[in-house]
């Protein structure tokens, strides 16, 4: 598409459209991912007894016993401290669990005019920009 005979007007609202759809394809990817997880993890788990085996038997043989006793731990459940952990898909090393924003998410949710401050905001930009990590 041609922008140069677009008004500074008409490119701001290109440029909100993009990042509408860009938060909406990200917002499906994340829900393909889960349904793909959740259907591979029953796939394992029905070879896993059609083989007469316990998943938890097998699923201890899996995990380190380090990772096995954390287990579940990405799923907030009242009154047990445990909380959903973010990733972003940009750079996994950036991780966000609760508390104080780190520097990184404060700086992507400036770049999308989004306001840290802002509870709503903050919702929106974990569900439309990170992914949650299921331990």
């Amino acid at each position: 598409m041609e922008y140069q005979h677009l008004s500074a007007e008409e490119l701001k609202n290109q440029i909100e459209q993009t990042k509408q759809r860009e938060a909406e394809l990200q917002k499906a990817l994340n829900q393909r991912w889960q349904a793909e997880k959740s259907e591979l993890a029953q796939e394992v788990r029905d070879i896993i007894e059609s083989r007469g085996h316990d998943v938890e038997d097998i699923m201890s043989h899996l995990m380190p016993s380090s990772r096995r006793r954390r287990a579940g731990s990405g799923v907030k459940k009242a009154g047990s401290g445990n909380y959903t952990r973010y990733v972003d898909p940009e750079n996994p090393n950036n991780v966000y669990s609760r508390g104080v924003l780190p520097r990184w998410m404060k700086e992507k949710m400036a770049a999308l005019g989004l306001d840290s401050g802002n509870k709503d905001d903050r919702e929106s930009f974990k569900a439309n920009h990170l992914q949650p990590i299921q331990d």
